[in-house]
């Protein structure tokens, strides 16, 4: 990655308040694939039962990554949307996760309310999710920029791992309950998107 490239990186960032993980991130993973200069890019789609997703890309071509998106949305039976006809949906905040076989939910809002986070949220869990699922399933602690470093470092010091990599998410500004089969079509769909080489991250308002 160039100097001016990498300087422009740094600046968007820093105006974007793109979490210090994920910058270190995005910059390994560019220099790791070579001198291309990266993009940023924002899928939206209509999943199932009144569902939407937002797919978030880094890479370093356009054309390809649109084409390989629109292949598994399709393939699937979903439907791209226009630009911004579900991004008004979400909401950008400071995430933290923790593996809910890493801490319990009652210290976890006790440390949240302690360190002046918004909210916990749990993860959705399914009659049929099995052990596998459960160990790879998150809580959720929302928090503004101002306390991330102060709930970053209370979880430290009640020992509860936490994802370092995931400072920032779209979360849902409200969620959606659906059916067993538009449940199991999405998740699939989900999953499709995020085994894609240029796909950082899916977001869903599905509850």
């Amino acid at each position: 990655m160039s100097n001016m490239v990498l300087a422009a990186v740094l600046e968007k960032a820093k105006e974007l308040d793109v979490p210090k993980e994920i910058l270190e991130r995005n910059i390994k993973r560019a220099s790791e694939k070579g001198q291309e200069a990266y993009f940023e890019k924002i899928y939206e789609v209509y999943g199932f039962g009144g569902v939407s997703m937002v797919i978030e890309v880094l890479t370093d071509k356009i054309t390809r990554s649109v084409a390989t998106v629109r292949e598994v949305v399709k393939d699937h039976g979903a439907k791209m949307a226009d630009p911004g006809s579900v991004l008004f949906k979400f909401r950008r905040a400071r995430v933290v996760n923790i593996k809910v076989i890493d801490a319990d939910k009652d210290q976890l809002l006790a440390i949240a309310l302690d360190a002046g986070a918004e909210d916990v949220i749990e993860p959705p869990i399914s009659e049929d999710d099995s052990d596998e699922d459960r160990s790879e399933s998150y809580y959720k602690i929302v928090s503004s920029t101002e306390n991330y470093a102060t709930i970053l470092a209370k979880l430290r010091e009640e020992g509860i791992n936490f994802e370092t990599d995931n400072g920032s998410e779209l979360l849902p500004i409200t969620t959606i309950e659906v059916d067993d089969e538009a449940m199991d079509l999405n998740r699939e769909l989900m999953s499709k998107l995020l085994e894609l080489d240029d796909v950082d991250a899916v977001y869903t308002d599905q509850k």
